[in-house]
């Protein structure tokens, strides 16, 4: 059993995360090949939850990534601020034509029987080109940092961008920070840099330095080369495969004090049986299964993560951060674009037990 989470009490920020700033470009349910307008959501992982984090819940909160001076920047960083995110950001010049360039995400969202859609533009992305010894840690985390954060995605951009995920979260520990990593394992980056190999290889270095890890099963088996047990779980909400795993990480990252998942059924594009299990500090907690509608799935599990991170940051009981999370990722999937719509008492009324009668 590892030791619980020591987490301080001030800091100039409550969470600092690291990571790339990508736009979305979403059409709705038209596919893209026949689409004629979208709309642009701004996004990335590690911002979403700190984006999340701020609006939502209040949180002091910051975002370390890449900027490029040009309108798709522009447009990016009017989001950040409008979130109430703090940006420490490299800057990029933009050649006119090829680049650097702020990534580009598409995505159709499906209906019905009819699958969302994802695929990329990361062409020439600055957030690749950042490397080691490009922020300094130590103006950032003076103030006191309470929280700090880094994703898969990220990582898995270029070597540099996993060199410099694993010197923040060695910077964020020793200034006295809390550390999570959501594994966020994502086949198609990974396979143009070596592959599911060079990805266990590579997340290792970082997750040396992490307290709380957010991952499925998948995440957990591609992401840190963990064998899955021979137990199959009944279905996707059945938490035993997740637990099950529990005492292969712990051997094999001693350190690590909470490992927590979302757990999604997907019965159509539209409607998905709901839930979430965290194992904190040796207890397994698991939030009610709900039954969503759902209007865009991106961004639920970041919504998750920001509810559980709040409730540990202000002193909730392991069980209601759970709830918290479950809750918040739960909202997020009924409002557009990738980061959160929701308040704070919508949240805990749902946490509560809140159903959706009108509310006059």
């Amino acid at each position: 059993m590892s030791d619980e989470l020591k987490i301080r009490k001030d800091g100039v920020f409550d969470f600092v995360s690291l990571g790339a700033l990508v736009h979305r470009l979403d059409p709705g349910v038209i596919p893209f090949r026949k689409a004629s307008e979208c709309q642009i959501h701004v996004s990335g992982g590690e911002f979403n939850v700190a984006a999340n984090l701020s609006d939502c819940f209040g949180m002091k909160t910051a975002i370390v990534s890449a900027m490029v001076d040009y309108p798709i920047g522009d447009l990016i960083a009017e989001q950040v601020k409008a979130m109430g995110v703090t940006p420490f950001y490299k800057r990029f010049k933009h050649n006119g034509v090829t680049g650097p360039n702020m990534a580009t995400v598409y995505s159709d969202r499906g209906f019905g029987v009819r699958a969302p859609v994802v695929f990329y533009n990361r062409a020439h992305e600055a957030a690749a080109e950042l490397k080691p010894g490009v922020f300094d840690w130590k103006a950032i985390f003076a103030g006191g940092v309470r929280w700090a954060h880094c994703g898969g995605i990220f990582a898995a951009l270029s070597a540099n961008t996993a060199a410099l995920a694993a010197e923040f979260i060695k910077a964020a520990k020793d200034a006295g920070a809390v550390t999570s990593f959501d594994l966020n394992f994502r086949e198609k980056l990974w396979k143009i840099h070596g592959g599911d190999a060079r990805a266990v290889e590579t997340i290792a270095k970082i997750v040396a330095n992490v307290d709380v890890l957010v991952g499925n099963e998948e995440d957990l088996q591609k992401g840190l080369g963990i064998p899955g047990p021979e137990v199959a779980g009944k279905s996707k909400l059945d938490p035993s495969v997740f637990v099950g795993m529990m005492s292969s990480v712990v051997k094999k990252l001693p350190h690590v004090k909470i490992v927590a998942t979302t757990l999604r059924e997907v019965h159509s594009t539209n409607r998905h049986s709901w839930s979430a299990v965290a194992w904190i500090n040796g207890t397994t907690y698991s939030a009610p299964t709900a039954e969503l509608d759902v209007l865009d799935r991106v961004g639920g599990g970041d919504g998750f993560a920001a509810g559980l991170f709040y409730g540990l940051l202000t002193g909730e009981s392991p069980k209601e951060a759970v709830r918290l999370g479950w809750a918040h990722g739960a909202l997020l999937t009924t409002f557009p674009g990738d980061t959160t719509m929701a308040s704070l008492d919508q949240v805990r009324a749902l946490a509560k037990g809140a159903t959706a009668r009108i509310q006059r």
